[in-house]
């Protein structure tokens, strides 16, 4: 085991009364954390794997195939191992597991665990004098997961879209169109490439699920907004699609098993940990859910919010009511309300494009950024600008594109014009999409900034102004482990109380800043604008 590396935020005093686990099985790293009943922090730990699990010998915690590099995996015993380290590392920071009540986690999404005959029977039976990776490295049939960066599966993609009448259907009967990082056509491939692993898995899991099985002792149900990322599962009716299902593999779903609710109690936790840690016997373990939808739980994000993380990606999270059928984007069901979904939009040129911008046109300087871009109006005189440093997603587009009133040039007049339309444009870019899936702006609606550029009150001005609604900031750093730890609490206490009672005792987001009173009648046209600008581009490509 590698030296303890953790955080004890509660000074190695006892907390008052109960307290929850949450965890994070992210890409890189495991972190875990204890919070008290008021959901403050009281300890963390975190394992990296690369750095602590070496002998596994991971890059950014994966393993990169070299005959075909977008063929990417991560050794599922490492999960295993890593949880070993960090129970330990709380143990060394003073945590009372005795007092913990509720359990619960986050995967990152669309990874997939295939368990090999008897590997249920064998989490049943865990002797606790010794490690789970110890008793576990013989239960899984595939031994590397595959993950959310392998690209490799776009034939098992078509055959998927195929199945049931092409992208479009696809997108309506699951949130989204075919993409190769899903779980679905991951499945479809391990059934097509290791056929013989395939007939030996006795149960698949995803990533969260995973995590959650380890815990209760035996193979957990993969819960509903997890499962909501597979292109597999009816978004509306919460359960599996046969048609789906045959088109990946036979008898899956019984190798699936049936989807819970994201606030699901799955059962107590398994005597292992009663045995070698010291839990309560009576602590409940509540499903786990994939990272976007555990980050949506540690936002505490509500009906008429949208977070934007305004991070090296810029990415925005919708509470939707009723979502709009969309080729781009995700639309997930909702951890917290079974009756509303939420949606996914990723944008790769987020941070390193406005750093590009800032270096180019202000010296490299943050300050004088700021000063070029409030000092330019709202509106930029008709100037809209569409900056790709990489391939975009959404669109899909790469370059710069410049236009002005009258149409498109190479440059503008002047550095404060080339700011402001870098940052409005990639604001107007944001509202434009969310608008797609059905997210309605309103008097009452709201938004949530957090990443490094939430942090700059003049870009946050800009936000507030496309957007016409206030924004607000606050410590979001973990959000999906934190996530984890309240949905533990919500799990446990779903039947008498909403989550956001539960979630009352955290301190509310601070206003950042307001829009102008004027800022309808110069975006409202604007958003139009790009649109139109964006079908002309992408008609040419």
């Amino acid at each position: 085991m590698s030296e303890c590396d953790c955080l004890n935020k509660g000074g190695g005093k006892k907390a008052e009364g109960p307290t929850y686990l949450g965890l994070d099985l992210s890409t890189q790293q495991l972190k875990a954390c204890v919070v008290d009943d008021n959901l403050s922090l009281i300890a963390e730990a975190i394992v990296q794997y690369d750095t602590d699990l070496p002998e596994f010998r991971t890059t950014g915690g994966a393993h990169i195939d070299k005959k075909n590099n977008a063929q990417i995996t991560s050794p599922t015993l490492m999960w295993v191992k890593a949880l070993d380290i960090v129970l330990d590392k709380l143990t060394v920071a003073g945590v009372d597991f005795s007092q913990i009540v509720a359990i619960s986690g986050s995967g990152q999404q669309h990874g997939s665990v295939y368990w090999q005959k008897g590997a249920e029977n064998t989490l049943k039976s865990l002797k606790p004098d010794k490690f789970l990776h110890e008793q576990l490295a013989k239960s899984f049939s595939v031994t590397d997961s595959p993950i959310w960066m392998d690209s490799s599966t776009k034939k098992q993609c078509d055959e998927l879209e195929k199945a049931v009448g092409g992208p479009l259907k696809l997108a309506e009967i699951t949130g989204s169109r075919a993409y190769t990082r899903f779980t679905g056509s991951q499945i479809a491939k391990v059934r097509e490439t290791k056929q013989e692993a395939y007939n030996n898995t006795e149960r698949i899991s995803l990533v969260s699920s995973f995590l959650c099985s380890l815990f209760a002792g035996a193979v957990a149900p993969i819960d509903i907004s997890d499962g909501s990322g597979m292109n597999l599962l009816d978004i509306k009716s919460k359960k599996w699609n046969e048609a789906l299902l045959n088109a990946c593999g036979p008898q899956l779903k019984e190798k699936l098993g049936d989807p819970v609710p994201s606030y699901n109690i799955v059962g107590p936790v398994s005597s292992y940990f009663v045995e070698r840690y010291h839990f309560n016997n009576e602590c409940k373990v509540v499903a786990c859910t994939g990272d976007n939808p555990a980050s949506l739980i540690g936002m505490r994000l509500g009906e008429g919010w949208i977070a934007v993380s305004l991070g090296t990606s810029d990415t925005a999270f919708l509470w939707l009511s009723q979502p709009q059928i969309v080729l781009d984007g995700h639309v997930l069901c909702n951890p917290i309300d079974e009756n509303a979904w939420m949606a996914l939009l990723c944008f790769k040129n987020g941070s390193l494009t406005r750093e590009r911008i800032r270096d180019t046109c202000a010296d490299g300087s943050w300050d004088t950024f700021n000063k070029l871009l409030e000092s330019t109006p709202r509106g930029n005189f008709g100037n809209i600008g569409l900056y790709y440093d990489k391939q975009e997603i959404i669109p899909f587009l790469i370059g710069d594109y410049r236009f002005t009133k009258t149409g498109c040039v190479s440059k503008f007049n002047s550095p404060e014009n080339e700011i402001r339309a870098a940052v409005e444009g990639q604001f107007i870019r944001i509202r434009v999409y969310a608008e797609d899936f059905g997210f309605v702006l309103n008097e009452n609606t709201k938004i949530l900034a957090t990443g490094g550029a939430s942090k700059n009150t003049a870009i946050l001005q800009v936000l507030a102004d496309v957007f016409n609604a206030p924004v607000y900031v606050q410590d979001a750093a973990n959000s999906a482990m934190l996530g984890a730890a309240f949905q533990a609490k919500h799990g446990l206490m779903h039947d008498t109380k909403t989550y956001l009672d539960i979630t009352a005792t955290i301190p509310e987001p601070h206003l950042a800043c307001e829009p102008y009173a004027d800022v309808a009648d110069i975006y409202t046209p604007m958003v139009q604008r790009y649109r139109d600008i964006v079908g002309q581009l992408t008609e040419k490509k």
